[in-house]
């Protein structure tokens, strides 16, 4: 079976194992505490333009969204975010359990807008009754987003200024932040992101780390005790060196960019096919997420040989699914992969 379902299937760069390897028997202190900890955030801060940033090392995704979101929000106060939002649909109920409700906003794209934060902070404010409702203080985005939709610089900005128009905090999560960064390269940076969010992350996960995100937080009112955070979360590694090589060795001489735009040129090769075939997307995409409406049989049939993401139902014979790249997808499993697509939908 070739595996197109997520883009964390496979271990870690070359690099990465290696860097493990050479530097396995060295004794360091723990939990983040080490020098390659400390100079993999600089490294960071150095791409940020933040030398005043608080860096951080988590072990996980679900963890990471957790935690900031605890760090921000006090009890009575709640996190906008898209319908279609991770923290809203993958992480089960990671983001309530913390005693944080999610406040959903509709949105057919993955993307919410600055209108619709502006709307329903003014909907909240406007109502006699405010204090009997759950106070919205955080905007949650994705970077690329659960249907691999991108913001462009300019609908970040105006995120950025409605919420620091309206004292709230934004918060962009990004998981699969390096397939967007070299998707948009020349239109957006990670200088960029840092500027316009008070929080943000780096995935290490999903773009050619064994595990890791890397917090940057730009805002000093969410730096006050997240350490403490991380480690009543369940987010803080004891060997956090394992963190601190992963990201230095992803953060040396472009790496992280360069493994990420292999996973975006290969998933626009199968766009470039499945246009060619006439098959619709169920949502445009430049990223490494690649969701196509087939029928139902041409699918029975790929799924012999290939394993792909079921997304959802279009209508009695078509399904929309999702096909995923990743830093580590090799060329010929993409060829393999569109000559299976070609052959099905000619026949």
């Amino acid at each position: 079976m070739l595996y197109f379902n997520n883009d964390y299937s496979e271990g870690c760069h070359p690099k990465i194992l290696e860097a493990l390897a050479k530097t396995n028997l060295e004794q360091t202190p723990g939990y983040g505490e080490d020098a390659y900890c400390r100079r993999a955030a600089e490294k960071i801060r150095s791409l940020c333009r933040r030398e005043d940033a608080a860096v951080h090392f988590l072990v996980g995704g679900t963890q990471t969204n957790m935690t900031v979101i605890a760090a921000a929000l006090r009890p009575h106060q709640g996190v906008l975010c898209a319908v279609s939002g991770h923290i809203n649909g993958h992480e089960t109920g990671a983001v309530e359990a913390t005693g944080h409700k999610i406040l959903q906003l509709p949105s057919a794209d993955g993307k919410i807008t600055a209108e619709q934060v502006a709307s329903a902070v003014g909907a909240h404010r406007a109502d006699p009754s405010f204090e009997h409702g759950v106070q919205p203080k955080m905007v949650y985005i994705s970077h690329p987003t659960e249907l691999g939709t991108l913001y462009s610089l300019e609908e970040l900005e105006e995120l950025s200024e409605t919420c620091r128009g309206l004292g709230l905090y934004l918060f962009l999560d990004g998981a699969r932040l390096g397939y967007a960064l070299a998707a948009q390269a020349g239109e957006m940076t990670m200088a960029d992101i840092a500027g316009l969010c008070d929080v943000f992350y780096i995935g290490g996960t999903k773009v050619g780390a064994l595990f890791g995100e890397a917090v940057v937080i730009g805002n000093p009112a969410l730096r006050e005790d997240f350490r403490y955070l991380i480690k009543q979360r369940g987010g803080m590694l004891a060997k956090g060196r394992l963190l601190g090589i992963q990201f230095d060795t992803l953060m040396t001489d472009g790496l992280y960019l360069s493994i990420a735009a292999q996973g975006v040129a290969m998933a626009e090769r199968l766009r470039r096919t499945l246009k060619t075939l006439g098959v619709p997307l169920l949502v445009p995409g430049i990223t490494n997420q690649v969701f196509a409406v087939l029928p139902d049989t041409v699918l029975d049939a790929l799924a012999e040989t290939f394993v792909f993401s079921e997304w959802e139902r279009v209508d009695e014979a078509h399904r929309a699914v999702r096909f995923c790249t990743s830093w580590a997808t090799r060329e010929e499993d993409v060829e393999a992969l569109c000559q299976a697509l070609e052959k099905l939908c000619r026949t």
